[in-house]
């Protein structure tokens, strides 16, 4: 199990205020699968990439708008700091917390 690995409580600054959700990330050497899963649906990783403690990937987004949302994050120990670039919004700041 990777360093990487685990449930995350995150919350991303959306221009739509704050958006709860859980990350999950599961990885397979330099790459990794998961999903974003909140009130708004649930958005499954593509294109993951582990790299040490580094973490790159997209999401498709459907509602409220199709989009492809560029996602990056680092995990120091059991907090994830990233960002979510959502094309036209900008980027969106996205902390999380690994669930025990």
């Amino acid at each position: 199990m990777s360093q990487v690995d685990g449930s995350y409580d995150c919350i991303t600054k959306s221009p739509m205020g704050d958006q709860k959700s859980v990350f999950t990330v599961s990885s397979d050497g330099g790459s990794f699968t998961g999903q974003n899963a909140g009130g708004m649906g649930s958005l499954d990783v593509e294109n993951g990439k582990v790299d040490g403690n580094k973490l790159t990937w997209t999401m498709n987004m459907k509602v409220p708008m199709p989009m492809t949302l560029e996602c990056e994050a680092t995990v120091d120990g059991d907090v994830l700091t990233g960002t979510i670039k959502a094309g036209a919004f900008g980027s969106m700041a996205m902390n999380g917390t690994r669930q025990a």
